[in-house]
C-alpha cells in the first residue's frame, strides 16, 4: 500500500545480438503502451515510465507522438480510459548507455539520476523501488503478452508452448544465416528447427541468449528451447565454420563485459581481465594446461558478484570450457610444461607476522 506506485517498461536493450524490443517499439508501440496502461490500472499506479536505451534516441519523437495520440483519445491522463479515479500517464526516460542498467535495480538508480549500479536486495522494487515507492519493472515483450492474453483469453495462451513453458517467445536471430530477423515462436522448437527456418548452413555454434548466455555446439542443436531444457533471454547468434570461436566470439564478448562492468564488485572488476590475459596467452601459443585449469577455477568466483552482469561476465569463457574445450587444448604449447613455483606461505609471511596471523592458504590447483 502506498499513494505513489510506478510502472516501468524496461526497454534498455543492451545485450549484443538482441534487437527485438527495438522492432516491437517501432512496429507495435501501441501494444506496449496498452500493456503499461493495463499494468498501471492493475497495481493502482499514477505514472508509467518507458526506460529506453540512449542508442534509441531517434525513436523519441515517434513514441512521443504515439503517447500524445493516446492522451487525445482519453487512454492516458485524468480518468484514463474513462475510469473514475484512474489518473495515469506515461513518459519516456533515456538511459545513458550502460549495459548494467538493464538490471532492474540499476535501472531505477539511473532513473533517479544516480550512478547506474545494482542495489542490495531486499528490499525489492515491488516494496521500495523508484523514489522509494512500490514499483514494478517489466520488459517490452511481457507487456505485449498481457495485451494478447486479455484479447484472446488465457486458455489461448496456455495452449501454446510446452507443459513447463507456456506461450510464445520473441527471438532476435542474427549471424551466419540467410534470413536473420525477429521471430515469434512457440516455446518448444529445437535449435535445429530454428537453423532450418533461418536458412543457416554449416553451423559450428550458436550463442544462446547473447554474451550472458551460453555458446553451444552441434551436439546440442537437438535441444528444445524452453525453460526446462535450453532457456534463452531472446537472442540467437549463429556462427558457421568460418569463424574462429575463441578470437571472434569469446574474446569479443569478454571485452564487452570488461568494458561494461560498473566496477562495484571485486570479482567482476578483476577476474574477467585476468581470464582474458590467459585466453590471449593461449591464442598466442604461449599457454599451458595450467592456464586452462586457472580459467576453470576463476569462473567459480563470479557468483559472488551481486548482479546479473557479474554473475554471467565469465559465461563466454565458461561456455568455451564446457562445450569447446578441444579448441583450447589444441592451442596448448606442448613444449612448455610450466608449473608455478611460488611459495605462497613465504609470500605472505611478512604480512602475517606483522598482523599476528597464521596463513590460511588453500590450494587453487
Amino acid at each position: 500500500d502506498n499513494d505513489e506506485k510506478y510502472v516501468f517498461c524496461n526497454a534498455d536493450e543492451g545485450e549484443p545480438g538482441t534487437f527485438k524490443d527495438r522492432v516491437i517499439l517501432t512496429e507495435k508501440p501501441e501494444m506496449v503502451i496498452e500493456g503499461m496502461i493495463i499494468a498501471g490500472y492493475a497495481v493502482g499506479a499514477k505514472e508509467g515510465i518507458i526506460y529506453l536505451r540512449h542508442e534509441y534516441k531517434y525513436m523519441e519523437a515517434y513514441l512521443e507522438a504515439i503517447l500524445q495520440e493516446h492522451r487525445d483519445k482519453g487512454y492516458l491522463g485524468e480518468e484514463a480510459c474513462g475510469l473514475k479515479g484512474f489518473n495515469y500517464d506515461i513518459r519516456i526516460q533515456f538511459g545513458a548507455g550502460s549495459y548494467v542498467c538493464g538490471e532492474e535495480s540499476a535501472l531505477l538508480e539511473s532513473a533517479e539520476g544516480k550512478r547506474g549500479e545494482p542495489r542490495p536486495r531486499p528490499p525489492f522494487p515491488v516494496e521500495a523501488g523508484y523514489r522509494g515507492c512500490p514499483t514494478i519493472v517489466n520488459n517490452v515483450e511481457t507487456l505485449c503478452a498481457v495485451v494478447n492474453i486479455l484479447l484472446n483469453g488465457h486458455q489461448w495462451y496456455l495452449a501454446q508452448g510446452t507443459e513447463a513453458s507456456r506461450g510464445t517467445k520473441v527471438l532476435s536471430i542474427s549471424g551466419d544465416c540467410q534470413y536473420p530477423g525477429v521471430y515469434e515462436l512457440e516455446w518448444g522448437f529445437s535449435v535445429n528447427d530454428i537453423l532450418e527456418i533461418t536458412g543457416a548452413r554449416n553451423t559450428q555454434a550458436v550463442q544462446m541468449g547473447g554474451p550472458s548466455g551460453s555458446l553451444i555446439g552441434k551436439d546440442q542443436f537437438d535441444h528444445i528451447i524452453c525453460y526446462a531444457d535450453l532457456a534463452t533471454g531472446g537472442s540467437l547468434i549463429i556462427f558457421n565454420e568460418t569463424r574462429d570461436l575463441i578470437r571472434d566470439v569469446v574474446l569479443n564478448f569478454t571485452d564487452f563485459f570488461i568494458d561494461e562492468s560498473c566496477g562495484s564488485c571485486v570479482p567482476c572488476r578483476t577476474v574477467p581481465t585476468l581470464m582474458r590475459q590467459r585466453l590471449v596467452r593461449l591464442l598466442e601459443g604461449k599457454g599451458t594446461k595450467i592456464d586452462i585449469r586457472q580459467l576453470e577455477e576463476w569462473t567459480k568466483i563470479m557468483p559472488m558478484n551481486r548482479c546479473g552482469l557479474g554473475h554471467t561476465a565469465a559465461n563466454p569463457i565458461h561456455s568455451l570450457l564446457k562445450n569447446f574445450r578441444h579448441l583450447l587444448e589444441e592451442r596448448i604449447n606442448k613444449e612448455l610444461d610450466f608449473e608455478p613455483e611460488l611459495d605462497e606461505a613465504m609470500a605472505v609471511k611478512e604480512f602475517c607476522d606483522y598482523v599476528n596471523r597464521e596463513p590460511n592458504l588453500k590450494p587453487v590447483l
